[in-house]
């Protein structure tokens, strides 16, 4: 029995992270030449098994179109790939660091190693991407893997499991499937490094899970990601990025815009043209064969609880796209207004495609209303105005920013991705993804001739001379 199949007991889990650490420590850390080979067998892979990826992931969702997993999965992956190859024989080199001139002429530097075995946790809304874009920054470093996918987007696991299986050892990558039991022993594991993406309420069983171990984690986790329209911006343009940005995947999307804030004078503008980049991303509605359909039954009843609650509690809903049957799972989009805060959608993430609108007078009070909020994932901001900007710049938290469009800071291989507060901690992609999973090691060598002599006993007015240089 290997890890590649199904795995119900926690026996077989620790036999085979023992099996993946000691081929880590026979075998020690991979050449700049094997990282890269290793990223490249990935990649032909991928692409190789482009088509089934795309049949797979539309089984799991109900419908999902083949060119939103393409753009939205398969060519991030591709792109991240070609960037780390780009980069990590320069990665891997030693840093050099600044020597403190009473230490001289001793040399320091940082070595970046590979931590051992890294565990990871994919969520379903990008069951593809989610489970190899962590992997990808743990090959770069060096490491020894093994994927835990979603139970909740099975032909997707399946089909990933047998494609990693193809490329490479059990004892360098390997993928653990089953439901909560198995992902409550898998965060159990003594891994070197644990990342986990979903919600934050699994998130926090997961860091306690690994605290036993003294396991360090990075969590992906989410939360309400604003978008804050400026009093200057481009209402159409604006909506129309924020409609793209809600819509994709139907919403499923960890960082998609959750609500938008707009000024007073605007808010009809901005419905409108937000419905106006619906109808044209979308000109047959819930039932566009570019729509995605809602993962399963369970957040369908979800999606539509937090409508009819919003409705029930004064707010006025639009929703536009035409009525489909329940079991087909598509859900219209819709946009929400006169929201107030004992809303069950004002509460929690929606993570569909249902926006709220909340109106603001002056940027100071957009500001206030999100930094009264959990820190969130991502915020968006939409303006002209380099004093406005600036001021959301720096007095909002949030993991990562997009000015003037959606979704885009995720894409960009050179920089960071991770939460902050209750959205998470850590970060990987490109070099911060490299970081994550390698420990740095920091070397200090020491000459033949130096002065450390004159700091050890016997003392002498020489010492304290030093001494009182150093205190200076």
């Amino acid at each position: 029995m290997t890890a590649h199949v199904p795995v119900n007991n926690e026996f077989l889990l620790s036999s085979l992270l023992s099996k993946q650490r000691a081929a880590f420590m026979r075998d020690g850390a991979p050449s700049a030449i094997q990282r890269r080979a290793d990223l490249l067998k990935l990649k032909r892979a991928l692409l190789d098994r482009r088509t089934q990826f795309e049949a797979a992931v539309s089984k799991d969702f109900g419908y999902r179109s083949a060119y939103e997993t393409r753009i939205m999965e398969v060519v991030p992956l591709v792109q991240a790939i070609n960037y780390l190859r780009r980069n990590v024989a320069k990665w891997m080199r030693p840093e050099r660091h600044r020597v403190s001139l009473h230490f001289l002429p001793g040399r320091t530097s940082v070595i970046y190693q590979p931590l051992g075995v890294v565990g990871i946790v994919a969520p379903w809304n990008y069951p593809l991407s989610l489970a190899l874009m962590p992997l990808l920054s743990a090959i770069a470093a060096g490491n020894r893997a093994i994927l835990k996918p979603s139970e909740l987007t099975p032909a997707t696991s399946d089909l990933l499991k047998s494609m990693l299986r193809d490329v490479f050892p059990e004892d360098q990558v390997a993928v653990i499937t089953g439901g909560p039991e198995i992902g409550a022993a898998f965060s159990r594991l003594p891994f070197d490094h644990l990342l986990f993406t979903g919600s934050a309420n699994v998130g926090r069983k997961v860091m306690k899970e690994a605290a036993e171990n003294l396991v360090p984690v990075t969590l992906e986790l989410g939360g309400k990601s604003p978008t804050l329209v400026g009093p200057d911006a481009d209402i159409e343009t604006a909506a129309a990025s924020v409609a793209y940005g809600k819509l994709a995947n139907a919403g499923q999307t960890c960082i998609a815009p959750d609500y938008a804030l707009v000024h007073e004078k605007d808010a009809a503008a901005f419905v409108a043209s937000y419905d106006a980049a619906a109808a044209k991303y979308y000109p047959d509605g819930a039932a566009d064969r570019n729509y995605t359909a809602i993962a399963n039954a369970r957040h369908y009843a979800r999606l539509r609880g937090l409508i009819d609650d919003a409705k029930s509690k004064g707010a006025r809903v639009i929703e536009t796209g035409g009525d489909t049957p329940a079991a087909a799972r598509r859900l219209p989009s819709a946009i929400v207004l006169n929201v107030t805060d004992d809303m069950t959608l004002m509460r929690e993430e929606i993570f569909g495609p249902i926006l709220p609108v909340v109106t603001y007078r002056t940027i100071d009070d957009a500001i206030a209303y999100i930094n009264r909020r959990p820190q969130p994932l991502a915020l968006y901001y939409f303006g002209r105005s380099s004093v406005d900007r600036r001021k959301v710049l720096m007095r909002t938290t949030s993991g990562n920013v997009t000015v003037n469009d959606t979704l885009m800071h995720y894409v960009q291989n050179d920089l960071p991705f991770g939460g902050v507060g209750m959205s998470g901690m850590g970060a990987y992609h490109g070099m911060a993804g490299f970081k994550t999973f390698s420990h740095a090691k920091g070397v200090f060598e020491q000459s033949r001739w130096n002065l450390g002599g004159l700091m050890r006993p016997p003392f002498n007015r020489t010492t304290d001379w030093i001494i009182r240089y150093l205190l200076r």
